[in-house]
């Protein structure tokens, strides 16, 4: 068996397995934390669970994103202009956590990390209720100390899985990951698509043969007709860019609240 292989998180590992005893798929939205600011990060996140969603993606803004595309950096740099340090955003899960148990999954890069101290980052991200973290920028090769402080800390460690992964670099993939494997859709950044790439399901097909851990989708999923294309071949679909772009459209807290939940629920097309 792999070294990632079945080994999951509490509440991520939990979620899944609720779904695969129903037969069905995990809807993930991402939202970047922040944005427009950490108070309605914090009641928007219950908000989504209500709508359906098994895991939340929390963004943590970084000023150099190389995965993001416009959308979705121009929500990191609503956050940035806050002025948020990465404990303001772990103190906002404390508060969502205090409402909320939906697995919690914190996306961002590696300079963050490295500048918060990544041991103190592990430790605090766990003691305020996240449940795992994918850094886009750390390589299975070069990441054993990463793994290590978030298995320490009993944190579930993602990687990415793209088209362009090579047959080795699938197996480490597999062998490094918990809680799930996230398959890029595409080469490329994010954002929205009209189409979903004929590439997933090849793509999933090469992961799923190294591992037994849930294989979920992004990148570009934009429409509910795309989620259930997701659904048919992976554990669950992905949405980022689209909610990003939902929610930038502005307006009071209330209706940003209820118009991102509704946004999700047809994404959803009713399926969670």
């Amino acid at each position: 068996m792999a070294e990632g292989e079945g080994r999951t998180n509490g509440r991520i590992g939990a979620a899944f397995d609720r779904l695969r005893a129903r037969g069905r798929k995990a809807f993930i939205p991402f939202i970047m934390a922040g944005d427009p600011d950490l108070e309605t990060t914090v009641r928007l996140v219950p908000e989504l669970e209500r709508a359906g969603s098994h895991v939340v993606e929390l963004g943590i803004p970084f000023s150099d994103p190389v995965a993001d595309g416009p959308v979705i950096q121009r929500a990191g740099m609503r956050a940035l202009r806050h002025g948020y340090a990465l404990g303001d955003y772990l103190r906002a899960v404390v508060e969502i956590r205090r409402v909320s148990e939906v697995p919690l999954v914190i996306f961002s890069y590696l300079n963050p990390v490295l500048q918060y101290g990544m041991e103190r980052l592990a430790r605090e991200a766990r003691a305020a209720g996240v449940d795992g973290a994918l850094i886009t920028d750390i390589t299975p090769e070069e990441g054993a100390e990463y793994r290590d402080c978030m298995r320490r800390h009993q944190l579930d460690c993602i990687f990415l899985a793209a088209p362009t992964s090579s047959p080795g670099r699938v197996r480490r993939i597999a062998e490094c990951s918990s809680g799930f494997i996230y398959v890029v859709s595409r080469a490329g950044v994010t954002g929205a698509r009209r189409e979903l790439s004929d590439t997933v399901r090849p793509t999933v097909a090469r992961v799923r043969a190294h591992t037994a851990l849930p294989i979920v989708v992004g990148f570009g999923i934009s429409a509910p007709e795309q989620v259930r294309s997701v659904w048919e071949v992976a554990d669950g679909a992905v949405v980022g860019s689209a909610i990003v772009a939902e929610m930038e459209k502005g307006g009071d807290a209330a209706g940003l609240l209820s118009r991102t939940g509704a946004f999700c629920r047809w994404l959803a097309g009713g399926g969670a």
